[in-house]
């Protein structure tokens, strides 16, 4: 049996000080059939742990090329490493900047959703998002005693969100044709993205993991592997079935409950299964119980407060995943409830204050 405990996209920095990944992986196999024993590499990729999981014990070399894909997306997409082309494109000034392929594919999909959701999700966040330092503080409240958490002031906030734009990213080919929503992009074609803000900056990092996992399932696909787990941090992303032909199991961790305490587990296979919420990456302040987490309500500046504890998004693609958990998060159980159910090949399940579970099917 595989059962896997899925908790929302955990991140290194809280794992170094004192957070576990929250994914178990049990496995029954038999040793003497090397298409069904399970063979796993765990790495570190985008400041989160990745484990792939593929039944095939003969093909190391294709985990081992999984590991360095990771490498290169981060490369890519990371906000802090100088020279990625996120970093190149916030420290431009204002200037056009070349992008690879990837980059390229990875902010037409974002722009994407931003425009779906009409700003609720919004690339150039970054600013703000700084400002909180919700994992630093969690960070230093773990090792400073009677640490005084920090809370932006609306002045600031409000400042600082008058360069949250995303139609201030401007995407085009070599030509300085713009790339709309549903152009289809090339290997072959030079990209380019500019910032008509120069004071803002984007942060790809609320559908990066799922491009990454979807990438890495592509990969191997290609290469023959018919039965596997992908996880990035709580990206879950399953290739096909347990080599019996049964379905993986998904459990979802309970929300503020304890290590490995799951809250319910689903039978999926061939699908992603990505969650979002407010008790992972979060601090409480005592005299007012309020939770400042990280999924931030774009208009105010301040992080969402609603009837939410988590959703977990059930779909074919990780990158859809990981965009609609957050969207539905922000848009609480109603509204998000209902979106979900105007969409194709698509479910969630809510889990509300009450720990009640509501799903849209």
């Amino acid at each position: 049996m595989k059962t896997l405990i899925l908790s929302i996209k955990n991140n290194r920095k809280y794992l170094l000080f004192g957070f576990t990944l929250l994914i178990i992986i049990i496995i029954n196999g038999c040793a003497n059939r090397p298409y069904t024993t399970p063979i796993s590499r765990t790495g570190f990729a985008f400041d989160t742990i990745v484990t792939i999981t593929i039944y095939d014990s003969q093909k190391e070399k294709v985990l081992d090329h999984c590991l360095m894909l990771c490498e290169k997306y981060e490369s890519l997409f990371s906000t802090t490493q100088e020279g990625s082309d996120v970093w190149n494109i916030n420290h431009a000034n204002g200037q056009a900047v070349p992008v690879s392929y990837d980059t390229a594919v990875l902010i037409q999909a974002a722009l994407y959703y931003c425009a779906q959701s009409h700003g609720m999700l919004d690339l150039t966040f970054r600013a703000v998002s700084q400002e909180w330092n919700i994992s630093e503080q969690m960070k230093e409240a773990s090792v400073v005693a009677d640490y005084n958490y920090y809370i932006p002031s609306q002045q600031k906030l409000s400042q600082l969100l008058e360069h949250v734009n995303y139609e201030n990213v401007q995407l085009v080919d070599d030509k300085g044709t713009e790339i709309e929503y549903n152009t289809t992009l090339s290997n072959n074609i030079n990209y380019f993205v500019t910032l008509n803000d120069n004071q803002s900056a984007i942060d790809l990092g609320f559908i990066a993991k799922g491009y990454i996992a979807d990438q890495l399932k592509s990969y191997l696909l290609s290469e023959g592997v018919k039965s596997g787990i992908i996880s990035l941090g709580g990206n879950v992303l399953l290739i096909g079935s347990k080599p019996d032909g049964t379905p993986f199991h998904v459990g979802i961790q309970k929300p503020f409950g304890a290590v490995n305490e799951i809250i319910t587990t689903l039978e999926k296979n061939d699908s992603s299964v990505v969650s979002s919420g407010c008790y992972e990456r979060y601090f409480m302040i005592d005299k007012n119980k309020t939770i400042y987490h990280h999924i931030f309500d774009t208009t105010t500046g301040y992080p969402v407060q609603n009837d939410l504890l988590g959703v977990t998004i059930l779909s074919r693609s990780s990158l859809e995943g990981d965009a609609l958990s957050t969207y539905c998060y922000i848009l609480g159980l109603e509204k998000g409830l209902e979106y979900i159910r105007s969409l194709e090949n698509v479910d969630a399940i809510f889990i509300t204050k009450d720990y009640e579970i509501i799903s849209s099917y």
